[in-house]
């Protein structure tokens, strides 16, 4: 997946979380406020954080999906297509 397709699916899933009323979950769990949200959300960084958040809770993957249409594994793939989201290698 290219990363501009994942960060407009982490775009809706913010859009998602205002809409599931969680953003004040979400303000709690990142310590960012609303000004900041409006800011970051153009950081493919905090998009994947977004995605991190979401996958707090298997509700909400389902949530964000059903919203998108999305399959789990697209859901996945955006996550691994944005920074931070790449499976560790370890050997």
């Amino acid at each position: 997946m290219k990363q501009d397709d994942a960060e407009v699916i982490a775009l809706n899933a913010l859009a998602w979380i205002a809409g599931a009323d969680l953003l004040d979950t979400f303000q709690s769990s990142t310590g960012v406020d609303r000004d900041t949200i409006r800011q970051a959300a153009q950081d493919p960084e905090f998009l994947g954080a977004v995605l991190d958040f979401v996958m707090m809770d298997d509700d909400w993957v389902q949530g964000v999906c059903r919203a998108q249409s999305l399959r789990h594994e697209t859901f996945l793939a955006a996550r691994a297509a944005l920074p931070g989201g790449q499976s560790p290698h370890w050997t």
